[in-house]
């Protein structure tokens, strides 16, 4: 049985922020893409509630902080990572608006380029 896999595409600015992160925070995160794009789920992905099927949250507590990456299943044959930060919001666990609004520009962004 061969596995198919699809590639894993980046967004430039959110591989700029992806970089920051410490090692092991990145390896773990790097996971969640790369099981998606063998069809399979990681333990810590999630769908991104409020922003269409196919979004996936990665959320990740490493060393007292909170790390999240969310790509994208369903742009052109790319799995695409859309964002990285690290969450410092006090608000729990919701995402802050203003990374919300830039998940969606983004998404909107690349669904243009691959009409």
């Amino acid at each position: 049985m061969s596995l198919i896999t699809r590639p894993v595409s980046w967004i430039k600015a959110a591989r700029k922020e992806f970089e920051k992160f410490p090692q092991g925070a990145k390896q773990e995160i790097l996971e969640a893409p790369i099981l998606a794009a063998e069809g399979r789920k990681g333990e810590i992905a999630k769908p991104m509630r409020g922003l269409g099927s196919g979004v996936i949250e990665i959320a990740l507590q490493f060393r007292s902080n909170a790390y999240r990456a969310v790509y994208a299943l369903q742009i052109g044959t790319d799995i695409w990572v859309i964002h990285a930060f690290q969450k410092k919001s006090k608000t729990g666990i919701k995402t802050p608006k203003q990374d919300i609004d830039l998940i969606k520009q983004r998404i909107k962004i690349l669904k243009e380029l691959w009409k």
